[in-house]
């Protein structure tokens, strides 16, 4: 499934394009200067859409393995748990 945030980066980094192009033919370096930050805003805002996908796939996954192996997930939960307790004691 394709983020939202994908599809208007896409489409703002695509305006941006257009933008630069007629800025550039026009002479108008203020259009081609909105341009450019359009497709720069458009590649942030697609690229966070896109970290936001993954990140609910990862999140799918791991619910998907607790499910399926919470004697595995209960016995990850806590060598982390343990891990994070020797590494945060100050008297180490």
């Amino acid at each position: 499934m394709v983020d939202e945030n994908e599809i208007e980066g896409t489409v703002t980094e695509g305006v941006g394009k257009l933008k630069d192009a007629a800025g550039g033919l026009t002479g108008d370096t203020s259009t081609q200067a909105e341009g450019k930050i359009d497709q720069l805003q458009g590649k942030v805002q697609s690229e966070y859409g896109d970290l936001l996908e993954q990140a609910r796939d990862q999140f799918e996954d791991v619910t998907a393995m607790m499910r399926d192996q919470p004697l595995a997930a209960i016995g990850i939960a806590a060598g982390v748990g343990f891990l994070l307790g020797w590494l945060l004691t100050p008297s180490r």
